[in-house]
């Protein structure tokens, strides 16, 4: 059985600490009220600033970056802390991006770090599609992350990163056993594209959860910008829909207060 601290610092970005282990998931840290492009028309407003500056973190050994290309996931400061990081691992069309010695995964690879005094963490890459049937040429790559270290007692920790709810992301639930979800929500969508879903509802979410039967689910992505278009009070509604043991699963991290989760 092991203990895994998390923090959720806004947004999608995480300080997730296990086994001496500090690993930050999709850092943003730029202030509230700036706009940023996502393209194709499309932009976005920043409501909130991160509860933890970049100068407040500790050594961060490894950045789990879902995507590198829109600002929600990787903004300036965010960018700006990335060589100072020990590992930076993302799509390897994100590694081609930022250079250096970026590891870059496609969907079911797998990569470790390693250190002596330390458990050896196994990072796999999980399918990911960021937008509705046909859209990755246009919105570019994204992946999630499952990892697997020694003394686990139910299963890897799964950061879905931004996606819809699609076979991909179902696959996660017949070849991993999962013990708890980073579960990226917000229903994200924009005015010029109309009714289209860029990342899961609560509904969506909900269903995923059915599949892989986690024993914690944690909600992230789905404040503090304008096109995170469900709230929290939104999510809590669709998971009332689920079942029991679907609703017991679901914690809230309080936004900057480290939370201990068995995994």
């Amino acid at each position: 059985m092991t203990d895994v601290r998390i923090t959720h610092i806004g947004g999608p970005t995480t300080l997730i600490e296990v086994g001496g282990w500090r690993l930050l998931t999709d850092p943003t840290f730029d202030p509230a009220g700036g706009r940023y492009s996502f393209g194709w028309g499309t932009t976005s407003r920043k409501l909130t600033g991160p509860a933890i500056a970049p100068a407040e973190l500790p050594r961060i050994d490894a950045v789990l970056l879902t995507h590198d290309h829109h600002g929600d996931n990787l903004d300036s400061a965010g960018r700006a802390l990335l060589p100072s990081a020990g590992v930076v691992v993302t799509t390897a069309a994100g590694a081609r991006r930022l250079g250096g010695s970026t590891r870059g995964l496609t969907p079911w690879a797998v990569t470790r770090l390693n250190a002596p005094d330390r458990p050896t963490i196994e990072i796999t890459a999980t399918p990911a599609r960021h937008g509705p049937p046909l859209s990755r040429p246009i919105i570019g790559d994204v992946v999630g992350f499952a990892l697997r270290w020694d003394g686990q007692r139910h299963g890897v920790l799964w950061i879905t990163g931004d996606t819809v709810l699609y076979h991909g992301v179902r696959q996660v639930a017949d070849r991993l056993p999962v013990s708890a979800i980073l579960l990226h929500l917000g229903g994200v969508r924009f005015p010029v594209t109309g009714p289209l879903r860029y990342t899961m509802t609560g509904e969506k979410g909900a269903q995923l959860c059915r599949l892989v039967a986690a024993q914690t689910v944690l909600p992230v992505h789905y404040e503090g910008w304008e096109h995170f278009r469900q709230s929290r009070d939104g999510i809590k509604r669709a998971f009332a829909k689920a079942p029991e043991n679907i609703q017991r699963s679901v914690r809230w991290l309080p936004i900057g207060t480290p939370t201990s989760i068995t995994v």
